[in-house]
């Protein structure tokens, strides 16, 4: 047997040594439940949509829960966490302010327990949910992979590292994605998950007072500024604007539309259409849906597959809101 390799070897070995570094989906695979808990993917597909339909807005929340809990470390269910006597929860940074809804993470839990007892993890909650949560958004169906365990503990401290922050240059937002193997093109898609939803006051009044943004149409900002008419607004109070007037509930292309016509509500957002190495994915995005639909999918799976713990680390929580006693 010879101990030499061919060069093209050699570069197989390397890059797959590179994405066992970077935790790329390492220890997950598609229907990873097969066997364990059958119905696992369709329960969670059925108490989505019943939350759907009883609370319309949560199928915008389960996207940003990938988001914020795949960006910090792991994609590990730690954002899901609550404050107790020895950890200090992730929902009390100043980066996800405005998120909601953790609390219907609850009944999806319940019936998989009730189902397969400790067997699915609160990561793949979070990552299923988000799947569903696009279909009902009415975008694409994104298979994924499965597997996840759950942290036992806390990344809050290093949260502003990790999370870009909407006011942030694009050019350190990129290099944030960049750091869990998200290029440019695709980082442009994910931003277009503002596509739906909306934003408080509380991030707008910086593009708006004292004076407005000039990159803002000025159409645009008499609109923004009958929505947020006061430069101090009450963070408690629901004062917001939309992120797309247009399709309001369905992840599409209008997002892209909207940033050529300066309609982007965020900094972050508009400055897309300046930055070089972003404007050509943006007019690329806006002139064909199906390619934003198919880089947002991409894009997601990485987001979603970000340095997984599995295998024997971490746990399989048994109430998502707190580590497992003992």
């Amino acid at each position: 047997m010879e101990l030499g390799a061919t060069p093209m070897t050699a570069f197989l070995i390397l890059v797959c040594l590179s994405a066992l570094l970077r935790g790329e989906g390492g220890g997950l695979k598609l229907n990873y439940y097969s066997k364990s808990c059958p119905r696992a993917e369709e329960i969670v597909k059925r108490e989505v949509v019943k939350l759907y339909n009883e609370h319309g807005n949560t199928a915008v929340s389960w996207v940003r829960n990938l988001f914020h809990d795949c960006m910090v470390e792991s994609c590990d269910a730690s954002l899901l966490l609550e404050t107790t006597d020895s950890l200090i929860s992730e929902q009390s940074a100043d980066r996800s302010f405005g998120m909601r809804n953790f609390k219907y993470v609850a009944p999806i839990k319940e019936a998989l327990e009730k189902e397969c007892p400790a067997t699915v993890s609160c990561a793949d909650i979070i990552a299923l949910s988000a799947r569903e949560g696009v279909v009902m958004l009415g975008g694409p169906f994104i298979p994924m992979r499965t597997g996840r365990r759950d942290s036992k503990e806390s990344h809050a401290d290093v949260i502003d590292k990790d999370i870009p922050n909407h006011n942030d240059s694009i050019s350190l937002v990129l290099s944030r994605f960049r750091s869990i193997g998200i290029d440019a093109e695709r980082t442009v898609a994910l931003l277009g998950a503002h596509s739906v939803g909306r934003v408080h006051c509380v991030n707008l009044v910086g593009r708006l007072y004292p004076t407005v943004d000039p990159t803002i149409d000025p159409e645009y900002a008499k609109y923004l500024l009958g929505r947020c008419p006061s430069p101090n607004p009450d963070p408690e109070a629901v004062l917001y604007s939309r992120n797309d007037r247009e399709t309001p509930m369905i992840i599409d292309n209008v997002y892209y539309k909207n940033l050529l016509h300066h309609k982007g509500l965020l900094k972050v957002d508009q400055q897309l259409v300046s930055y070089p190495s972003t404007a050509q994915f943006v007019k690329l995005m806006a002139a064909d849906n199906s390619y934003f639909y198919d880089q947002f999918s991409k894009a997601l799976l990485l987001l979603s597959e970000n340095n997984p713990l599995t295998g024997n680390k971490g746990e399989v929580r048994k109430d998502c809101r707190y580590v497992n006693a003992g």
